[in-house]
């Protein structure tokens, strides 16, 4: 009964007090027969007038109580994601954006393999843990084109093809695993799952599916090869 009471929520929250809700119900024709706005108020109170929904004070305020806290809630929701209210037009930024809630809620892991070139025209390649990333890390500047989202030495892996510079670091996502003839490995820390990294496999492992990310000439950055490894989370219960 409760969940069918909750459409009309977003209704009753624009009414501050409940004899501003039995108000709205009274209609003119009512005060002019009546002649008593207080009697009119206890007539739609307890359903002999009004067309509205017969609710008692304290249901009222139960069901204003619960819808506050609902869009509360959401507005809290929405100002944590660094991608909320932004228009994004870049292919791997729109796409980064559809899985912000998902990464921060821990429903699903992103892994995002850029290569790409650095700000001193070294190629550089890397896998980043997108919500390792996301936790330790203002994302609102890449959302607004303002930074450049490229792989770290301190991301799960990085690579700089000039210098033969490499490095791998676990995060608390990911466990990384170098020492393998299929290549680079990550395993789920939260459902042991391996993630298969590699191009010419048929899949990326259990619960996991590889995006390739094309560029949008129009709409910069663009990238030299971009692909996303989502992972869902199995969580045990």
């Amino acid at each position: 009964m409760e969940e069918e009471n909750m459409g009309g929520d977003s209704m009753i929250s624009d009414f501050a007090t409940y004899e501003d809700f039995l108000d709205a119900q009274i209609t003119v024709a009512d005060l002019f027969y009546l002649e008593d706005e207080d009697l009119a108020r206890q007539l739609v109170e307890l359903g002999y007038r009004g067309s509205g929904e017969v609710l008692k004070r304290s249901e009222f305020e139960k069901r204003k109580e619960l819808a506050e806290a609902s869009k509360l809630s959401k507005t809290n929701q929405e100002m944590t994601l660094a991608s909320y209210g932004k228009s994004i037009k870049n292919p791997l930024l729109k796409e980064l954006a559809k899985r912000e809630e998902a990464n921060r809620s821990g429903k699903m892991t992103t892994i995002i393999f850029i290569r790409d070139k650095n700000q001193k025209g070294q190629e550089i390649s890397g896998y980043i843990d997108y919500a390792y990333r996301l936790k330790n890390e203002d994302f609102g500047p890449y959302f607004t084109g303002k930074k450049r989202l490229l792989p770290r030495a301190s991301d799960l892996s990085f690579y700089n093809w000039e210098t033969q510079k490499s490095t791998s670091n676990h995060t608390s996502n990911f466990e990384v695993i170098t020492e393998n003839t299929s290549g680079l490995l990550f395993k789920s820390k939260r459902d042991r799952k391996i993630i298969n990294v590699d191009p010419k496999a048929s899949t990326p492992g259990d619960n996991s599916t590889r995006t390739r990310i094309d560029n949008n000439e129009d709409y910069p950055p663009v990238y030299n090869q971009v692909v996303l490894y989502d992972h869902i989370t199995r969580r045990k219960t």
